[in-house]
């Protein structure tokens, strides 16, 4: 079973993109953030091709912003839209944004998730996000993690070695100690962060800036993650970037990643495929 996660950054303005890339890869469940479609939105444009391919269509929709998705050729079932005791922002009665949903997909629990940016950590933002990643880390906690996979836009850099230059980043979000320690307490429900652990020494990123040159000089981020219970992890034959999927006419920021689980259909094929041909060497970590 292929098993894969892409923040699509609008997925009309993607449709050309991932038609196709549904067709060549031919993942049996994909979860996709930054749809920015309302569900309405969403069944109208992708609803028949959707079908066609033979996907079962879980979305969970805002409009403009946000917006998440379960595409499933192995079962969808029992689907929850948001988190139980989701945070709200700005205040506490406005209405939950759509960061979350969850569906059983061939056995597993699988959450496709957009985790908050945080925008500063000086900004109110920044503290619904660790409010928002406690509450993803209790429902883990409540279900069966064994079984569970939560993939999709984290919004924070494991480690110094998941950034291109740590200095740049001095003072923003995505790598503070707070954040990552949110994401420690998540993966510490017995999740595996299974591109890491394949590829624990490698030069892997999974978003870059659309500004000239980032992406060719692989010069990224790895915020884009596929968390896996022991159950899934042990299944794991296979974890990569679809860097390819980054190249070309209007792509979106950030590349799928992709878990083969039980059998690995293009063999085990590296951290990033194809690597960046000439990629500007990492800065100094601290």
């Amino acid at each position: 079973m292929r098993v894969a996660t892409w923040n699509v950054n609008s997925a009309k303005s993607r449709l050309p993109r991932l038609l196709p890339w549904l067709d060549e890869r031919s993942p049996d469940v994909v979860c996709l953030q930054e749809t920015k479609l309302s569900d309405d939105d969403f069944a109208a444009t992708f609803a028949e091709p959707l079908a066609d391919r033979g996907y079962a269509v879980a979305h969970h929709g805002q409009g403009r912003w946000n917006g998440v998705a379960l595409l499933s050729r192995v079962g969808l079932d029992d689907v929850v839209r948001g988190l139980p005791d989701e945070p709200r922002f700005p205040t506490p009665d406005a209405d939950p944004e759509a960061r979350a949903i969850t569906a059983t997909c061939g056995g597993l629990r699988i959450t496709s998730v957009y985790v908050p940016n945080g925008r500063a950590p000086a900004d109110e933002h920044y503290g619904y996000k660790l409010r928002w990643l406690e509450a993803l880390r209790a429902m883990v906690a409540a279900g069966e993690p064994g079984s569970a996979i939560v993939a999709g836009d984290m919004n924070i850099a494991p480690t110094d070695a998941d950034v291109f230059d740590p200095a740049a980043f001095v003072d923003s979000t995505h790598v503070t100690p707070a954040e990552r320690e949110a994401l420690a307490a998540l993966t510490g429900e017995g999740l595996h962060d299974v591109v890491r652990e394949r590829w624990p020494d490698e030069r892997v990123f999974s978003y870059w800036d659309y500004r000239a040159g980032m992406f060719h000089q692989d010069l990224g981020m790895r915020i884009d993650l596929i968390l896996a219970g022991q159950d899934a992890a042990a299944r794991v034959q296979a974890a990569w970037v679809d860097r390819a999927a980054r190249k070309g006419k209007a792509p979106s920021d950030h590349a799928p990643v992709v878990a083969d689980l039980d059998s690995a259909p293009d063999g085990d094929v590296g951290p990033m495929v194809p690597p960046p041909s000439t990629p500007a060497r990492l800065r100094h970590r601290r």
